[in-house]
């Protein structure tokens, strides 16, 4: 009875924020109610694990007999560390770079719907699997967290081969705010030259909803984008992958929600300019939330496959080890 007593109120809890929320919040288009749940729990400092207590609870499920090394420091902040999956065979392994979401602000690399999926899917099939983390706002703005991806890219290059990994064959995968980064130094290369990354094989990014920064800024957005990006134009351009481009950038892939008004027109601007620079760049719609975007890739057969299939185009070892 008393466990029945807390449901409820749980629920009723949930009810009531959300009540709160619609009343408050300005219109953010056609993306699902869990998804605006979710920024507006980014603008209180909590997240998805908050509101919904069952989506993170406990440790990620991982395969069996595999090598997990944590918290590897790749800088001297406390958020500059992450996590490698590998197989305990592993030799000359392409390598996954996970950088998760959380709207700039929240999230962690051991986030279940940011590893478990993609770790189960892929470790066993010869990949080296690595989750990074960064720091967050306000301790760094977006400029030193796409430095941090780029660090973390860098310094995972150069010890590759301690758990098994290629340095020449690593795929940089983001997620929301982790997406936006990783197409940010995708377009501006500079930021990882810069922190020492070597060229990688390609990009996907899964459901960003901000290439375009600067347009974002200028008309009706979600608050908590005026924490993260400011009121600067200069910065708005700085921060912005699309504007940042300025030539042929690596392989990419923009899945893009079609549950979220915002952003497949975003990814299909930002597809359409890395087009007319010759990139080799596919546009991958999938009717799916936000959260399900990243949670399902690895277990949803179809979708997996679909992503798979731009993979598999990188490299012929990617290729072989992900024939259909």
């Amino acid at each position: 009875m008393e466990r029945r007593l807390r449901n409820t109120r749980r629920a009723l809890a949930v009810a009531l924020s959300f009540l709160a929320f619609a009343a408050a919040a300005p219109p953010v288009g056609a993306g699902t109610l869990r998804d605006a749940l979710m920024q507006r729990m980014a603008q209180r400092g909590g997240g998805e694990g908050e509101l919904f207590p069952e989506a993170d609870r406990g440790p990620a499920s991982l395969p069996a007999g595999i090598r997990v090394v944590r918290d590897v420091a790749y800088g001297a902040a406390p958020r500059q560390r992450f996590d490698v999956y590998a197989p305990p065979d592993a030799h000359g392994a392409p390598v996954i770079l996970l950088v998760h979401g959380g709207a700039w602000m929240i999230g962690d690399k051991t986030n279940r719907n940011v590893i478990e999926n993609k770790v189960a899917r892929w470790v066993p099939r010869g990949f080296v699997v690595i989750s990074t983390d960064y720091r967050m706002i306000p301790e760094a703005q977006v400029p030193q967290q796409a430095q941090d991806v780029a660090e973390a890219l860098a310094f995972a290059q150069q010890h590759a081969a301690d758990w098994g990994g290629d340095a020449r064959k690593f795929v940089l995968v983001g997620h929301s705010a982790g997406a936006h980064l990783a197409a940010l130094i995708t377009a501006n290369t500079t930021i990882a030259q810069e922190q020492g990354a070597r060229p990688w094989l390609g990009t996907v990014s899964l459901d960003s909803g901000a290439y375009d920064v600067a347009t974002i800024m200028r008309s009706q957005h979600h608050r908590f984008y005026d924490r993260v990006f400011g009121d600067d134009p200069a910065a708005w351009a700085q921060d912005s992958p699309l504007q940042q481009m300025n030539g042929r950038i690596l392989p990419f892939l923009a899945v893009c929600s079609t549950q979220r008004g915002e952003s497949c027109p975003q990814a299909q601007a930002f597809v359409a300019k890395a087009q007319s620079f010759g990139s080799s760049i596919r546009l991958l719609q999938e009717d799916k939330s936000h959260a399900q975007i990243n949670k399902e890739l690895g277990a949803d057969a179809v979708y997996t496959a679909r992503v798979e299939a731009f993979l598999r185009t990188l490299d012929p070892v990617l290729a072989r080890l992900l024939a259909p």
